[in-house]
C-alpha cells in the first residue's frame, strides 16, 4: 500500500485560509499556488466559517452557477465590444477584405485575445498569422515573440529573475533555446531587471551561559538526500506596527523551506514551532542533524529538549561566521531582496500575509535556484523521487 501524504499542517491550513479572505485572489489560483486541491481549500474555508460561528451564504452549486453565467456575461460583453470597435474601423475603409480584418486584430490584440478577435469577425488565427508573417522579418518576430515569453516569466517571478533564470526557465519549462546575452538584450530593450541579493545579518544572541551543541557538519550542508540536513536562522523585518520575527527551517538537500513560524517577539517558541511544523510536514527518518548559529533562542531549554524529544540531533557552527550557517543565510538573503526589501508594510499582519505566499506558493514550488541547477526546491525533490522511486518517509512523528 502506497505511503499518504502527511497532513498539512494547522498553521499552514490557517495562512491559505487567510489569502483566501483577504489577498483578493481566487481560490483557485491560491490553490494552484500553494500546491494544494481546491476541494481541500475549500473545506478548510468552510471549516473556518463554522469556526467563526458564521452563517454560510450561497451554496456550491449556486456559486458555480453564477460564476458560469459571470463568465458567459463577459464573453458576450466582450463580443459586443469587439464588433463595435471593428463596425468603426472597416466604415473608415474603402471595402472589408481579409486584409482589413488582419489589421483591425492586429489593433486590437492589446486589448483583446487573437483567438477571440478571430472568432468574432470569422477569420482563421492562421490567416491572420501567416498574414503577419509575410510583413516582418524573421530575426524580429523570433525576438518579439521572446520578448513576450520573457515579459510574462519576469511577471511570474514577482519581478525578481535576470536573465539567468529566465534563460533556465525558457529550456528548462518552454524548450525554448537561446543564447543568455540575446535575452539580457531584449530585457534591457523593453526596461526589465532582476533583483540581486545583498548579505544579511541575523539577530539571534549568543546565551554563554547555555550549553551549546558540537558542529556535526563543518559547512558540509548538502546531504545526499532529503531530511538529513536542516539548517535553522531566526530573523526579523520591520513594518510601520512594530517588528515581525520568521524563524525558518530549510532542508539542506533541496534548499526547501520545511518549518516556519512568525511571531511579534524573538522568543524560543518561534524556533520550537518552527522545527514542530518541519517534522509534522516532513516526517524524518532517524539520523537527521538540525544546525543552527548559538543564538539563545536554540539554545534554550525549551528547543534542546524539543529536539532531544524529536530525536533530531543538534549542531551549531562557530560563533559570529555567517559562513557556518551559509544556507539559511542564503534563504534570507533572497527573501530580503525579492520580498521585503521591495516595499513599506503596513502592518505585520500584511507582511505575514506575504511571507506566507512567498514561501508557500513560489519559493518552495517555483523559484528556480542555480545551485539546483536551476530547478525549484520542489521539482529537486521530485526528481530525486523519481530517480529512485522513493516513497515518502515514515519517521518522526511530532
Amino acid at each position: 500500500m502506497p505511503a499518504t501524504k502527511p497532513p498539512y499542517p494547522p498553521e499552514f491550513r490557517a495562512e491559505a485560509v487567510r489569502l483566501v479572505r483577504e489577498s483578493g485572489k481566487k481560490l483557485q489560483q491560491i490553490a494552484a499556488d500553494l500546491g494544494v486541491s481546491e476541494a481541500s481549500l475549500r473545506k478548510w474555508v468552510r471549516q473556518a466559517e463554522i469556526d467563526a460561528g458564521q452563517r454560510p451564504g450561497l451554496t456550491t452549486a449556486e456559486r458555480e452557477e453564477l460564476n458560469r453565467l459571470r463568465r458567459e456575461n463577459r464573453i458576450l460583453r466582450e463580443e459586443r465590444e469587439i464588433l463595435k470597435k471593428a463596425a468603426a474601423f472597416f466604415a473608415q475603409e474603402s471595402r472589408r477584405n481579409p486584409v482589413t480584418v488582419f489589421r483591425f486584430i492586429e489593433q486590437e490584440k492589446v486589448h483583446h485575445p487573437v483567438a477571440t478577435l478571430c472568432r468574432v469577425l470569422g477569420v482563421s488565427t492562421s490567416g491572420y498569422y501567416a498574414w503577419r508573417q509575410r510583413g516582418a522579418s524573421r530575426r524580429s518576430r523570433e525576438d518579439a515573440a521572446l520578448s513576450q515569453r520573457i515579459r510574462l516569466i519576469h511577471a511570474g517571478s514577482r519581478g525578481t529573475y535576470g536573465a539567468p533564470r529566465i534563460h533556465a526557465e525558457l529550456r528548462l519549462a518552454h524548450g525554448v533555446r537561446c543564447g543568455r546575452k540575446r535575452i539580457a538584450r531584449l530585457m534591457r530593450a523593453m526596461g526589465l531587471a532582476g533583483v540581486y541579493r545583498r548579505r544579511t545579518r541575523g539577530i539571534t544572541r549568543r546565551d554563554p551561559r547555555r550549553p551549546v551543541y558540537p558542529d556535526r557538519l563543518h559547512r558540509q550542508f548538502v546531504p545526499d538526500a532529503p531530511n538529513r540536513v536542516w539548517v535553522a536562522d531566526l530573523t526579523q523585518h520591520r513594518t510601520e506596527k512594530g517588528w515581525l520575527y520568521l524563524a525558518t527551517v530549510v532542508d539542506g538537500f533541496s534548499r526547501a523551506v520545511v518549518g516556519w513560524a512568525m511571531g511579534d517577539r524573538p522568543v524560543a517558541d518561534l524556533v520550537v514551532d518552527a522545527v514542530t511544523m518541519a517534522v509534522r510536514r516532513r516526517r524524518p527518518g532517524p539520523g537527521l542533524i538540525h544546525h543552527s548559529d548559538h543564538g539563545a533562542q536554540y539554545t534554550s531549554l525549551a528547543f534542546t529538549r524539543r529536539l532531544e524529544a524529536l530525536g533530531i540531533a543538534g549542531s551549531m557552527g562557530s560563533v559570529g561566521d555567517a559562513l557556518d550557517n551559509a544556507v539559511a543565510e542564503s534563504f534570507y538573503a533572497t527573501l530580503q531582496t525579492e520580498l521585503l526589501d521591495r516595499q513599506t508594510w503596513a502592518s505585520r499582519h500584511q507582511l505575514r500575509m506575504a511571507i506566507f505566499e512567498y514561501v508557500e506558493g513560489f519559493y518552495n514550488r517555483r523559484r528556480r535556484q542555480s545551485a539546483l541547477g536551476y530547478l525549484s526546491p520542489d521539482e529537486y525533490e521530485e526528481r530525486w523521487k523519481q530517480e529512485r522511486k522513493v516513497q515518502p518517509q515514515e519517521g518522526i512523528v511530532a
